[in-house]
């Protein structure tokens, strides 16, 4: 891993399609940065912010943003795959349509985020804040959402089977046509209070 970059702030640059492989930003401000098509992979960014950022279309791979706060970024058709994001927050950012296939974004913050039809897979969300959030028509398939911040969020229409679902009270949802598979039905039945025999 190179030296990190420390404490810079980048205002106004465009940084389109860029390549950062194995680069390393510790405490640093991006600030209307244009980060389109963009491409990380092995990446890290630790308590960075980012605030009006275009990360339209990139695609990053094994790269962290831990501790690090989006605000009012734009990530339409980002992709992350086996990233690391845990204890980031995303303040009104525009995140859809967005894929994420593995890695691990617990204590992630996204309260009241527009997360229509997103496509999450295999991702670990242990005490993810979902609460509010809109992920109506969403894939959330094997995801791990232990402890997860669910109420008031909208899951009408959501693909839900093989993800945690212990963590979610059926009663303060929107859950019309949510898919789960039968084992996730007896979790939501038990925190209902039925008996199951």
């Amino acid at each position: 891993m190179p030296e990190p970059t420390e404490n810079v702030t980048y205002r106004h640059q465009d940084w389109y399609a860029e390549e950062l492989a194995d680069r390393h930003f510790v405490r640093c401000e991006f600030f209307h940065v244009d980060l389109t098509e963009a491409v990380s992979q092995g990446a890290v960014f630790t308590e960075c912010v980012f605030g009006n950022v275009a990360f339209n279309a990139s695609r990053h791979t094994d790269s962290a943003f831990t501790r690090c706060t989006f605000k009012r970024c734009n990530l339409f058709e980002a992709e992350f795959t086996g990233c690391k994001l845990v204890g980031s927050a995303f303040d009104q950012c525009d995140l859809r349509p967005l894929r994420i296939s593995g890695g691990d974004w617990s204590f992630v913050a996204l309260p009241g985020a527009d997360l229509r039809g997103v496509s999450i897979t295999d991702v670990r969300m242990r005490e993810v804040d979902l609460t509010g959030a809109n992920l109506t028509g969403a894939t959330v398939t094997g995801v791990d959402l232990s402890g997860a911040q669910l109420h008031s969020s909208r899951l009408s229409g959501a693909d839900l089977r093989g993800s945690d679902l212990t963590a979610l009270d059926p009663t303060v949802v929107e859950r019309a046509g949510a898919i789960v598979d039968a084992e996730q039905a007896i979790v939501l039945a038990q925190a209902l209070g039925f008996e199951i025999r």
